[in-house]
C-alpha cells in the first residue's frame, strides 16, 4: 500500500506563497500517487490545501508590508476630525552656538530636528514647513546620510537624513497632489526644502515673505532653487495677523514676526490632545525660552520679543501646548507618523 504523506510532513518552504494554485500542483502529486486514496478524500485534501494557502497569502502580504512600494499604499479618505501627522525630515547639526545667544554648557544638545506636518482636515490637507534637504537629491538607504548644503553666501550646512518627505506622505496614504495648502512658517532653507514638490497646492504666503524669496535679493539662509516653483502657484496672500485656513477654527496660522518680516506660528485645535502650537522659529532652542535669549540673526529682535509674548499669551488663553519644531529631544517625544495626534 502506498504511503499517504500527511500536511505537516509535506517540505513547505517558510516563505509567502502568492500562488495557490501552483502550490497544490507542487504538493498533491504525492497523494495523487496512492491508488487507494478515493476522489472525495483526494478533493478535500486539495481544498484544504487552497484554504492554508490562502491563509499563508495573507500572512506574508500583512508581514510583508513595510517592503510594500510606497506609489502601492492605499489611499486616504478625508478624516472625520482634524489629524497632525508629524514627519522625520531629519537631524541639522549647528555647533555655533553662539549666532543664537546660547553657551553649549546651557543646552541639552546642539542639534536641531527638522519636522514636517500635515494637517488632514475633513475639508482638505495643509503641508506646514518641508525640511532642509530635497527629496530629489539624495537617495534613502535605510541609514542615516549626512548631506553638505551650500547656501548662496557660501555658507555650509550639514543635516543628517534617513526619510524622504515624499515616502512618508505616501505611506499614511497622500501624494503631493493631494495636498490642498501649503504654509511655510518663514523662507529659510531648512524649512523650504521639498517646497518645490507642492506646487500644485495653493500657497498661504504673507506678501512680505513672498517679495523677500522672490524680490531677487536673497539672504543667507534662502535657498531659491527649493522654492522656485512656488512662484507661479496658485496663491493666497495673508493680510491679517490671522489667518482660519478651513474656516473652522481648527487651523489658524497667525503672525509671529521677527525671525523673518513675515514669520508665522501654526495652530492646530484636536479634539482629542487640545490646541497646539507649531513654533516655526520663534524658539529654536528650549533655553531661548527658559533663558530669555535671542538669535544674533533675527530680521528684528524686538519684534521676536513682542511676537513671543502675544504667543505666550495666546497659549494661556488656549490652553495649548507650544511644540518647538527644532527642538531635538522635545521632538523625538512626539508621535511619528503613521501614527496621529486627533
Amino acid at each position: 500500500m502506498a504511503r499517504i504523506f500527511l500536511l505537516w510532513e509535506l517540505q513547505i518552504e517558510a516563505k509567502p506563497v502568492y500562488n495557490a494554485a501552483q502550490f497544490v500542483d507542487r504538493y498533491c502529486y504525492l497523494l495523487a500517487r496512492n491508488s487507494e486514496v478515493s476522489d472525495m478524500k483526494r478533493n478535500m485534501v486539495r481544498l484544504f490545501l487552497v484554504v492554508v494557502a490562502a491563509a499563508l497569502l495573507f500572512s506574508a502580504q500583512t508581514n510583508c508590508g513595510a517592503q510594500t512600494n510606497p506609489s502601492a499604499q492605499h489611499k486616504a479618505q478625508p478624516p472625520r476630525s482634524v489629524r497632525l501627522y508629524v514627519f522625520d525630515c531629519g537631524v541639522l547639526h549647528n555647533p555655533d552656538m553662539g549666532r543664537f545667544n546660547l553657551k553649549k554648557e546651557e543646552v541639552t544638545t546642539t542639534d536641531m530636528s527638522m519636522a514636517c506636518f500635515l494637517i488632514a482636515h475633513p475639508k482638505g490637507n495643509l503641508i506646514w514647513d518641508t525640511g532642509a534637504i530635497p527629496d530629489d537629491s539624495w537617495t534613502p538607504t535605510g541609514s542615516m546620510l549626512t548631506q553638505h548644503v551650500t547656501l548662496p553666501d557660501g555658507q555650509k550646512r550639514e543635516a543628517d537624513v534617513d526619510k524622504s518627505l515624499r515616502a512618508q506622505l505616501a505611506e499614511v496614504g497622500y501624494s503631493p497632489s493631494d495636498i490642498t495648502y501649503l504654509a511655510l512658517s518663514h523662507y529659510h532653507y531648512d524649512h523650504t526644502g521639498n517646497a518645490n514638490e507642492f506646487a500644485s497646492a495653493t500657497w498661504l504666503v504673507p506678501q512680505l515673505e513672498r517679495d523677500a524669496m522672490f524680490g531677487g535679493k536673497f539672504s543667507g539662509s534662502l535657498q531659491p532653487s527649493t522654492f522656485s516653483a512656488l512662484q507661479n502657484s496658485k496663491t493666497i496672500i495673508l493680510k491679517k495677523d490671522e489667518y482660519d485656513v478651513f474656516g473652522d477654527g481648527s487651523v489658524i496660522i497667525k503672525s509671529a514676526p521677527g525671525h523673518t518680516q513675515g514669520h508665522r506660528v501654526l495652530y492646530v485645535k484636536l479634539a482629542k490632545t487640545g490646541g497646539v502650537v507649531l513654533s516655526g522659529d520663534l524658539y529654536h532652542y528650549p533655553a531661548e525660552k527658559t533663558l530669555d535669549r535671542v538669535p544674533t540673526f533675527e530680521f528684528s529682535q524686538e519684534q521676536t520679543r513682542a511676537s513671543r509674548m502675544a504667543v505666550d499669551a495666546f497659549l494661556k488663553k488656549t490652553n495649548s501646548q507650544l511644540w518647538i519644531q527644532h527642538d531635538f529631544v522635545g521632538n523625538a517625544k512626539l508621535k511619528k507618523s503613521p501614527q496621529f495626534y486627533e
